[in-house]
């Protein structure tokens, strides 16, 4: 498929090419990227980052602040468009949906992002979830209700609201309504889910919900979270890539990472001997 060709693509009519991206034998890579540099202005926040995404595993970027992790997470769905230049593949169905020539809008239908602070649209908990499908041309009420009921399950979400969809969600608590916007994102059943350190505002207990509900959806879906939170990372994620001074410094089995890292500037990090 040329560039010309993705201009009206269809994301799904195009079907993964599972013999392009190995991260090894068994394992089929979902995302990949590829002499990924991304720059603001004259400044290069981040580069020479060459990742692989597992399907359905979860993978942490983890760093210090401004070490590049969230840039490269806001990438992998053209989230930096209008305010850099990002250079390089991002691979995606065997495509480059970092092409100018990708329609970003049909794209993010496949790659949806959460971000750090819940942001629940000022509607009804209902009208949250149906608001994108409706505008992405679902009518149908039945189906409308069997994702709003669907999403919410698998967000951890529906049986502490089932009788109040119909009232704000602005009225949720902080841990409730970032499970909503993980709902939301999810009703539009992407491939691909991203999220920018999802838990950082919430308690420690709303917390630990949100990481039980990531935990259930990767039977689902491929997720990559950017935490602060080492504890996090290493309670959830099975891969992890350490950032540092927009380079990707080291990317393993999280196991391996915390326990076994190869490279010093990842011993001093995650032995909180860093800076």
């Amino acid at each position: 498929m040329t560039e010309n060709d993705m201009t009206s693509l269809n994301f799904d009519e195009v079907q993964p090419e599972r013999n392009i991206y190995k991260m090894g034998a068994n394992q089929e890579v979902a995302l990949s990227t590829e002499n990924l540099k991304v720059s603001y202005g004259n400044k290069v926040a981040l580069t020479d980052a060459d990742l692989q995404f597992e399907r359905f595993k979860i993978t942490s970027l983890i760093g210090a602040s401004g070490s590049g992790k969230s840039t490269f997470l806001r990438s992998l769905n053209r989230m930096n468009d209008d305010v850099a230049t990002v250079d390089g593949q991002i691979m995606y169905r065997g495509l480059d949906i970092n092409s100018k020539d990708i329609d970003v809008y049909e794209m993010r239908k496949h790659i949806g992002m959460v971000f750090q602070r819940p942001n629940p649209f000022a509607k009804s908990i209902r009208e949250n979830i149906t608001f994108a499908l409706k505008q992405h041309g679902l009518r149908d009420k039945a189906i409308l209700e069997e994702r709003v009921e669907t999403s919410l399950k698998q967000a951890a979400l529906w049986d502490e609201v089932k009788d109040d969809l119909d009232k704000s969600a602005l009225a949720l608590s902080g841990g409730q309504a970032q499970r909503l916007v993980i709902a939301r994102a999810i009703a539009m059943q992407p491939d691909i889910l991203l999220l920018d350190e999802p838990a950082s505002a919430l308690d420690p207990i709303s917390s630990s919900k949100v990481e039980d509900t990531l935990l259930d959806l990767k039977d689902k879906y491929t997720i990559i979270i950017v935490t602060h939170n080492m504890q996090q990372a290493a309670r959830i994620s099975d891969y992890t890539a350490f950032f540092h001074l927009g380079k990707v410094v080291e990317y393993d089995e999280t196991r391996k990472i915390f326990t076994r890292p190869k490279v010093q500037l990842t011993i001093d990090y995650v032995n909180g001997n860093f800076g």
